[in-house]
């Protein structure tokens, strides 16, 4: 059986014209499931009967079982999800004041092999489908309805029999889901056709209706995929994992690095900004001992100085403890930001979010994976 989020409003109203049903209808279908949230087709009230049952018939829409959920004291969710092939991935709601950003993945593990990345570490399974990551924000969009904060205390069996392949979504989040940021698990441009695809859908204004400048693509540095991205005439974000300002360091952090080097991956960032007149994000992730010293800054500076439209967004690492990565300590990371932002660079510092769960991309899906 299919699912229909694989399709586009177009490839909609083809198939129900094949049917002999009016191309509209296809409106309304999207209305019902993007905007609406619902789960089944008999709950879409306004469509002919006969519709209903051959939609159903057809096609299905959940894949996804949450398999386990945690809170963390700030507000912030993450969500483990199984897919019907068994493999898990991760989602994360991020709340603000009056809005709230969700984190979603791309791939279930990742082939990039990061060396401060929990995602990894169980290796590369697949990618995910368009339909696959276009659920995992229609579940952070709609809320369901049961009493998620008990699930983190309760076993993975109980977690799913509780859930229940998310069959009762409601509207019950106070902040609603503004933002979308392909910084979960996985590498997007490893998996571009589907990321596409769901970003089409994440913006249609028949869909989610999420502006494009709301829309974060985060990469580590793949050179084809960034320069296919420049050609897309979609005004998103762009996101690129930095890390570190020379290749030594970067290649020992990242590996991809070996293909994709600075001088070139900074040389396409280039290209990319006088194509498409948006400024990109340089995520640099501090790592003690590793990148975070006053030399670092300077190196940092000094690769990023003569880049138009470009920020650099400081993250304090996430402690890992399987692969023994902490953060600097607060006076490090303050130094390293003041030097940037005497240097003219523009700087934002990431605010720790989720320190009290398994915060870390893929720290969620490793723990179950172990068991």
């Amino acid at each position: 059986m299919q699912d229909i989020k694989e399709l586009s409003l177009k490839e909609l109203e083809d198939k129900l014209f094949s049917w002999g049903s009016p191309k509209y209808h296809a409106q309304g279908i999207f209305n019902w499931i993007y905007q609406k949230g619902a789960c089944e087709f008999s709950r879409m009230s306004n469509l002919p009967a006969p519709l209903r049952k051959t939609l159903a018939d057809n096609f299905n829409i959940l894949n996804l079982t949450l398999a386990d959920l945690q809170r963390s004291c700030d507000g912030t969710a993450k969500f483990l999800f199984e897919l019907t092939d068994k493999n898990l991935v991760e989602a994360v709601n991020i709340p603000m004041a009056s809005y709230s950003t969700g984190c979603i993945s791309s791939q279930v593990g990742c082939k990039i092999g990061c060396n401060f990345c929990a995602s990894g570490i169980k290796g590369f399974k697949r990618n995910l489908t368009s339909g696959e990551i276009l659920e995992e924000v229609l579940y952070l969009k709609n809320r369901p309805q049961a009493d998620h904060s008990a699930l983190s205390h309760l076993g993975r069996q109980d977690c799913q029999v509780r859930s229940s392949r998310v069959d009762r979504m409601v509207h019950a989040s106070a902040q609603p889901l503004t933002h979308i940021v392909f910084m979960g698990t996985g590498e997007p441009l490893d998996n571009y056709e589907n990321v596409l695809r769901s970003i089409r859908l994440i913006n249609s204004p028949q869909a989610f209706n999420i502006g494009a400048r709301k829309i974060t693509v985060s990469t580590c540095g793949i050179i084809p995929g960034i320069k296919r991205l420049a050609e897309e005439d979609l005004q998103i974000e762009l996101s690129v994992s930095l890390h570190a300002a020379v290749d030594k360091i970067r290649s020992q952090l990242m590996p991809v690095n070996k293909k994709y080097p600075l001088a070139a991956l900074i040389n396409c960032c280039q290209e990319y900004i006088a194509k498409t007149n948006r400024q990109i994000t340089f995520e640099y992730i501090l790592i003690k001992g590793v990148n975070a010293d006053l030399k670092a800054a300077q190196d940092l500076a000094k690769l990023l100085g003569g880049l138009r439209l470009a920020k650099v967004n400081l993250i304090p690492a996430n402690p890992i403890p399987e692969l023994k990565i902490t953060p600097p300590p607060a006076t490090q990371v303050m130094a390293f930001k003041e030097h940037l932002f005497k240097s003219g660079l523009n700087i934002t510092l990431r605010k720790e979010r989720g320190q009290d769960i398994d915060a870390a991309c893929g720290q969620l899906r490793l723990k179950y994976a172990e068991n």
